[in-house]
């Protein structure tokens, strides 16, 4: 039998190749899967990048791991890809209530029946204090509560991934979807497809991957603190909807509406999504997105059999409709390219 090759890669290879190169997504998954904890990010300081507390076994005492370069999701190829493979593309809407909700509601619906009927038992997502719009990673386990979540802004730059780590390691789930753009799907997937024993955790406990259409990130201090207020004297409070369709659209609670041009945010957009060609979330079992379907609708794009059977789940409890309108293909597909050219500037 081959011996096994070990992996000897440290969070120095990942800094040298990622961090200080401008890359870095700021997806939180190698500080998720960190056994030693050694990694983070910042609080109210430099959050471009993790930092190291200089607890690395591998990097300190040559200890084999490698898990944070493992699933580093840029460390691959970016794909070239508009649409990616999917078995339908078709609008949806929830059934129900949503007080919040973003475009038709259907990311919630598809993911409040999921722990409803049991098919996952968890939910990592972003949600946000209404007060500030200040973003954080938070795993759901309740339906009511997604639903009281619902319309969380994704825009944000947060590290979604590392609340896995509270889902699987300290709640320890065994069901877990996981929602976010599409720099995080890229990272869930590459843990549930390594072989790498420290990471399997993850992929025994990773169920459903949803993923959001999306141009880019936004870092709150900079956008907040930098734009809206300072420029447009807009109060975090006040706003309902921030949503991003080739531009940035902000609808306050009185449904005054206000557009700011992409070109204009620029100095608050994360550095490493200059590099990301991904619009459609291509490695999600389920892409969704408020582009190309009509008002109060939301396009998904059911890329895999895990993601059909949640969508046909939800639509036999009654909580999702689908069907309503046909799908714009073409401003999809127009964003994805204007996301793939901005790269190769």
């Amino acid at each position: 039998m081959a011996e096994k090759k070990q992996i000897s890669k440290t969070y120095l290879d990942l800094k040298s190749k990622v961090w200080d190169t401008g890359l870095c997504s700021g997806c939180g998954a190698c500080i998720a899967v960190c056994p030693a904890d050694a990694l983070y990010f910042e609080t109210g300081g430099d959050s471009t990048t993790p930092k190291s507390n200089g607890y690395c076994k591998a990097a300190v005492d040559d200890v084999p791991c490698g898990a944070c370069y493992e699933v580093c999701p840029r460390l691959d190829e970016q794909s070239s890809s508009l649409l990616g493979d999917y078995l339908k593309i078709t609008t949806g809407k929830a059934e129900f209530d949503i007080p919040r909700k973003q475009s038709g509601g259907a990311v919630t619906a598809i993911l409040a029946n999921a722990l409803e009927t049991g098919l996952v038992d968890a939910v990592v997502t972003v949600t946000e204090d209404p007060w500030t719009l200040k973003p954080h990673s938070m795993v759901i386990t309740r339906s009511e509560a997604l639903i009281g979540q619902a319309g969380s802004r994704y825009n944000w730059w947060v590290p979604l991934v590392s609340a896995l780590k509270e889902a699987v390691v300290t709640q320890k789930h065994r069901n877990i979807a996981v929602v976010g753009v599409p720099c995080v799907v890229q990272a869930v997937r590459k843990m549930l497809e390594t072989d790498h024993q420290l990471v399997s955790p993850y992929k025994k406990s990773i169920r459903f991957v949803l993923g959001l259409f999306c141009t880019e990130s936004f870092d709150y201090e900079k956008l907040i603190a930098g734009k809206l207020k300072s420029e447009y004297a807009l109060e975090p409070m006040k706003v309902c909807r921030i949503d991003v369709k080739g531009k940035l659209e902000i609808t306050l609670n009185d449904g005054t509406q206000y557009v700011i041009p992409l070109a204009e945010l620029e100095d608050t957009i994360r550095p490493g999504c200059n590099v990301c060609t991904d619009f459609t979330a291509l490695k999600a079992d389920i892409s969704a997105g408020s582009v190309g379907s009509p008002e109060g609708y939301t396009t998904l794009i059911v890329r895999t059999l895990v993601g059909q059977h949640l969508l046909e789940s939800a639509v036999a409890s009654g909580k999702l409709s689908v069907g309503g309108g046909e799908v714009n293909l073409g401003i999809i597909e127009k964003l994805a390219t204007k996301k793939m050219a901005r790269k190769q500037k």
